[in-house]
Formats: structure tokens, sequence, C-alpha cells
């Protein structure tokens, strides 16, 4: 049943002008402008209905902004446009995600055949639901500690390989190879192709972030896709994958949509660039400004050496002009005096000491000899000891018959004893001191 045949049920007559053309045919169709009047005269009868969702996108053109409201139990969406003079009087900080209500009244028109609703009023019933569960994720994983600027890795100066997921055949690809490229044309890039939206976009990306994790020649990886409405980058929000990269071992760089998107992949990477374009240009230097900079040092290094060698030479010529260097003769004969004064006074002062050690000595070696039994024996005297080396103190050591070894001045000679001497008999100077030493005479 058409709308027009529910009005009539209903017992209300459409108007006139907004009966459709029925009575076109192929041989007299309709035209095109009076089927849309039709359609704009019958949409004018629905008025302004208030309607609940969440904003998906939202484009600000020339004042008035166009953009799209989804059912926040379906997926069923509807286009909206807000003119300039209404977004004056609706709250200036609605953006994609809010939960609203808006007053909308249904447009057709006619000459470009768009159907959309006009907004007269909106205001705010809280976050969206997607948006809300977002943020408590987000809430969870901050404080988990894996947004903690502490845990990310500075990325490589200059990757052997860069490790590349995006769509096939994306401009998000090819922005990022062409920027690259352009910087430094040695690059190498490793690319995995995944799904950027739907379904298939958390696995896939999974897959790819593992693979390329695990090749050892991958120095960075970035994950980039082109701008889009909140509902095309949930995967990118999506709390296995951003687990993944927070536990990846390769530093990791988040390039998805726009400077404004802002999915949780942005928030754990270890980079976050604003554009596919802006992570080709955090990825990898400059081949023209590191030219420019090697210029610049080569430039500074010579100067400092120059000015370092003009420095010693007018140093060096300092230190020659001074008179001691210019003319060392004076200053070696005065000091050659020093050194042979010096030296006669050690030669005189060696002498005396030589000379004093000399008489020292003569002295001991006198004391010496005194003391020596030699002397004693130079004197006439002798030391009798028996064959077993025991020296004769006393004339019981030397009974009759005890063969005896006498030692004078200058050699010794063998003797038998002949017992003690009787006392009072001539015994020669040593009459009384039995035979351990007597005057040989």
């Amino acid at each position: 049943m058409t709308s027009f045949e529910a009005t009539a049920v209903a017992g209300e007559a459409p108007p006139a002008d907004s009966v459709p053309p029925r009575d076109s045919t192929v041989d007299a169709p309709t035209s095109i402008a009076r089927l849309n009047a039709t359609i704009r005269d019958f949409v004018a009868q629905w008025g302004t209905v208030w309607v609940e969702g969440e904003i998906t996108s939202w484009n600000l053109r020339a004042g008035n902004v166009f953009a799209r409201l989804k059912d926040t139990r379906s997926d069923a969406q509807i286009s909206i446009r807000i003119w300039s003079s209404v977004r004056a009087r609706i709250p200036a900080d609605l953006a994609v995600g809010d939960h609203v209500v808006a007053a909308v009244k249904a447009d057709y028109f006619v000459k470009a055949g768009d159907f959309s609703f006009t907004v007269s009023a909106m205001k705010h019933v809280g976050l969206g639901d997607q948006l809300e569960r977002l943020e408590r994720l987000r809430a969870q994983l901050r404080q988990e500690g894996l947004f903690d600027p502490a845990r990310k890795r500075p990325l490589p100066f200059l990757p052997h390989v860069i490790g590349l997921i995006t769509g096939e055949n994306s401009d998000a690809e090819k922005d990022v190879h062409r920027n690259a490229e352009l910087r430094w044309p040695q690059v190498r890039f490793r690319t995995v192709h995944a799904a950027v939206q739907g379904d298939r976009c958390v696995p896939e990306t999974l897959a790819a972030l593992k693979k390329l994790d695990a090749d050892p020649d991958v120095d960075v990886i970035v994950i980039a896709r082109g701008g889009g409405d909140p509902q095309t980058l949930l995967g990118f929000s999506d709390e296995r994958l951003v687990r993944a990269v927070a536990a990846a071992t390769t530093p990791v760089v988040s390039a998805i949509g726009h400077e404004n998107d802002h999915p949780l992949l942005d928030d754990v990477a270890d980079l976050r660039a604003s554009t596919p374009t802006d992570a080709a240009k955090r990825v990898v230097p400059d081949v023209g400004e590191q030219r420019a900079l090697i210029g610049q040092l080569r430039a500074r290094a010579t100067t400092r050496v120059s000015q370092r060698v003009s420095h010693d030479i007018a140093q060096l010529e300092q230190l020659r002009s001074r008179p001691v260097l210019r003319d060392p003769d004076p200053l070696l004969e005065r000091r050659a005096q020093e050194v042979w004064l010096l030296t006669a006074r050690s030669r005189d002062a060696l002498g005396r000491r030589v000379e004093t050690a000399g008489r020292r000595t003569s002295e001991l070696r006198a004391s010496l000899r005194a003391l020596s039994p030699a002397a004693t024996l130079a004197r006439g005297y002798a030391i009798a000891h028996r064959s077993d080396g025991v020296i004769v103190r006393d004339v019981a050591d030397a009974p009759a018959g005890t063969a005896l070894t006498l030692t004078v001045d200058r050699g010794s000679l063998r003797a038998i004893s002949e017992g003690e001497v009787p006392e009072g008999a001539e015994a020669g100077r040593g009459r009384g001191r039995g035979p351990e030493c007597a005057p040989v005479g």
C-alpha cells in the first residue's frame, strides 16, 4: 500500500497537486520536474519530527553543516543539513560520536533529486554508545600504562625495511610510498595488505602485524588508512589490535585517517602520524636535508680545524720570538757554569767523605786485629787441642800420652802430652798455663 493509498484509507483526500502522475504512459511519460515536484509536495506534509541518534559524520562547509545521524539500535542512517542560522542556536561543541536528539524536517530538492532532513534544533543526550564504550576502554588502557610515553620505543633513524599494513591499491599505500621515496629514494618496503574496515579489518590487521613483527629485516611498522567516519575506523580501536600493537617488539607508527580522527591505536602506537603522508615523512630522513647537514658539519669542521691550526701557528711564533729561544747560548753558558761549580763541589765533598771513611776503616782494622787470636799467636803463644777437636783449657784435659795439635802463628805441629808440669819446674813463658796456650820459644 502506497502512502497515497494509506491517506485515502484514513479518509483523508490527498491534495490535488500531490497526486502521483498516474496518467503517464510509455507513450506519454510525465516529466522529471513534475515527479520531483509531486515528491516534494508530499514530503512537505510530514512536518517536523524529533529523532534520536548518534552523529557519525560532521562536515562544515561555508558555515553550514552536512552530517549524518545513525540509529543507536540499528544501522539505519539519515543525512541532515544544519544551516548557518540554525547552527548559531545549537551547542557549539557538537562532534562525531555525540548522542543527540534533533528536530528535523524532510526536504526533497527538486533540481537535484536529493532527499535529506533539515535540522531546526539539536541538543545533547550524552555520548554515543560506541564512543562511550571506547572512552571506557581508553580509560582502562591508560590505567594499565599502555599509553605511558616511557614505554614507547624510538624509531630508527634510517630503517633498512619498512613494514606497511594498509588496504590493497589504496590511496594511503600510494601516499606512503610516494612521499617516502621522495625523501629517501633507496627506501625499501615490505607491504602486507589487509582490510581497513568491516568485519575483516581486525583479524587481517592482526595477522599482518604478527607477520611483520616476526620479520628480522623489518625495523618499523606503519599501519595506514585514509580518513573516514568513526564507524569505518572502529576496527582500529579494537582492544585485541590495541593490545597486540602494545606487545609488538618492532616500533609501530599509527597513520589512521586525518588529523581529527583519533582511534585508540593512536594512543598505544610508538608514534602517531596525523596522515599517511605524515607517516612517510616521519619514518625516513630527507636525503636533501641530510646532505645539507653533512655540508654544514664539514664546513664547521673545516673552520674549527683552520682556526686551531692558525692559533697553534700563532702560539709557536710567539714562543719562537721569546729571547730565550731566539738566542739560547747565554742561558746555556750560565747553566754550564752552574753545572761546573756543582760538579766541583760534589767532587770535593765526595773526596772528603772517601778520606774520612778510609781513616775510619784503618782504625776499625787495627782494633779488629788487636782483638783477633792471630795477634796473640803472633806474640809466641800456641793453642793446643786434642784430636777430637776439644781445646785444652786444663791440664786434666790432656793427661800423659794424649796426642795434641799445637796451632802457632804460622802453621800447626803435633805433640804428645807428658803430663802436668810439676810446680816450680821451668816451663818457659807458659809456666802455670798447662798445655792449652803456652809461649813457644
